[in-house]
């Protein structure tokens, strides 16, 4: 079946592919039993969204939201009208191919369509087109912005990227049947919550370094204030009777003595997981970090380390 098929149809730096097995073992179980509401209130590229959707039928309802406007008007072009956005992408590749021989010429087209996108003139399938055409032939799949929301990264190395993917771009379509999509603050969230509701939190993580900190999804920085914030917005969802997941980098990767997050969520469980990241912008130089799983569910020691 094409739903079970949808999976995210962007590169994302963050992305929670590789941590989901660890998500799933903290799942409430009253939860997985029940016809429930899920929420995700930084959408991201969706790769647990799409994870919940394949393997909870009895999933009532999605929600999603990001405070990237880009982002959220390719998840309801797609929604939409699919079919005009596979034909612009078909487009976009076929030229794009075509011009692996020229690389000037190649890179000219891709500055071009980057300053289109930048313009944001367009009408929004086109600009959500532009968008994806972007993120496959871009350096490393990132998205990254200035204080101006400029798209700023520079073309890729990729010969024949798959800028696109119809049939991925199709059973998206599908499972976004089920999906309300929103934009703004993550805590616009908080009118869809109830007792019966699991909420996944993926925030733009605190850079555990200077030099790690290269990259912005959206013109709004996440600081430190908002770090806190979320911390008081999972509190709130606490005391709603909520259950939720939260994510984020572990400081104590550089710092041993950086208890940021071990400090604001002292309430709550903390669990650490293994990553395979970018640890630099050279996007040879990978390694294994700790990540930070945090949830307010009780009882669930036996995850411990």
């Amino acid at each position: 079946m094409l739903n079970n098929t949808a999976k995210p149809f962007l590169k994302w730096a963050g992305g929670k592919t590789q941590i989901i097995d660890e998500i799933a073992k903290l799942l409430p179980e009253k939860i997985i039993k029940t016809n429930f509401t899920y929420i995700e209130p930084f959408v991201g590229s969706g790769a647990v969204l799409f994870w919940m959707l394949k393997n909870f039928p009895n999933l009532k309802k999605a929600i999603i939201n990001d405070i990237n406007e880009d982002l959220i008007n390719v998840y309801k072009v797609i929604a939409k009208n699919p079919e005009k956005l596979i034909s612009i992408l078909e487009d976009y590749q076929k030229r794009y191919y075509q011009l692996e021989n020229d690389q000037d010429a190649k890179k000219e087209y891709y500055y071009k369509q980057r300053e289109r996108f930048n313009k944001r003139n367009e009408d929004e399938i086109t600009h959500a087109a532009l968008f994806i055409f972007l993120n496959k032939t871009c350096f490393n799949g990132l998205y990254r912005v200035n204080s101006k929301n400029e798209f700023n990264v520079p073309i890729g190395k990729y010969k024949y990227p798959k800028i696109c993917d119809k049939e991925n771009i199709n059973a998206v379509h599908i499972v976004l049947k089920k999906v309300e999509i929103l934009h703004g603050d993550f805590q616009n969230t908080i009118d869809y919550v109830d007792e019966n509701t699991f909420v996944y939190l993926d925030p733009p993580y605190k850079p555990i370094s200077k030099t790690s900190s290269f990259q912005s999804y959206s013109m709004f920085d996440f600081a430190d204030d908002d770090q806190i914030r979320l911390k008081n917005f999972c509190k709130k969802l606490d005391e709603m009777g909520c259950v939720w997941i939260l994510s984020n980098s572990d400081l104590t990767n550089i710092n041993s003595n950086n208890l940021f997050f071990d400090n604001l969520y002292s309430e709550f469980f903390i669990k650490r997981v293994n990553a395979k990241r970018y640890i630099n912008a050279i996007g040879n130089k990978r390694g294994t970090l700790k990540e930070l799983l945090v949830t307010n569910q009780k009882n669930i020691k036996e995850y411990a380390e």
